[in-house]
Parts: structure tokens; C-alpha cells; sequence
């Protein structure tokens, strides 16, 4: 069993990996760039530079669906 303390300690490869692959799944799509701001907010667990929790990147996912359901954030 893991310790949550330590689950996310920073892990630059990790970082690029998660941001090479939300790089490559962005596109025009609505959907393709939702994923990708999901990967690059999860990649930001491993980030030393940054500190967010799970449940920070939870608001900010629902968050995301939420502006996108309403049409953006103009709206």
C-alpha cells in the first residue's frame, strides 16, 4: 500500500511524458482540448515547480467541462 504523502513526489520525466502526450492529443476539437488541459493539470502533480493536490486538479477538471458545456467563457 502507498504512502498518499508520498504518491506524488516530483517526477520530471513523468512531467514531459504526461505534456508530450497532451501536446499530441490537443487539436481543434473541443474534446481533444479539454483532454489535454486535464493531462497537462494531472502533470502538475509530478511538477515541482507547482503545488496542487488532487482535489485542486478535480475543481479545475469540472471546471473545464463546465465552461465547455456553457459554450466558453465569454458566455
Amino acid at each position: 500500500m502507498s504512502d498518499p504523502e508520498h504518491e506524488f513526489e516530483p517526477d520530471p520525466e513523468r512531467v514531459a511524458l504526461l505534456r508530450e502526450v497532451a501536446d499530441d492529443v490537443r487539436g481543434e476539437t473541443s474534446e481533444s482540448k479539454q483532454l489535454s488541459n486535464i493531462l497537462y493539470r494531472t502533470s502538475d502533480l509530478y511538477d515541482d515547480a507547482t503545488d496542487t493536490s488532487p482535489e485542486e486538479i478535480v475543481r479545475n477538471v469540472k471546471f473545464i467541462l463546465e465552461v465547455t458545456e456553457r459554450g466558453g467563457l465569454g458566455r
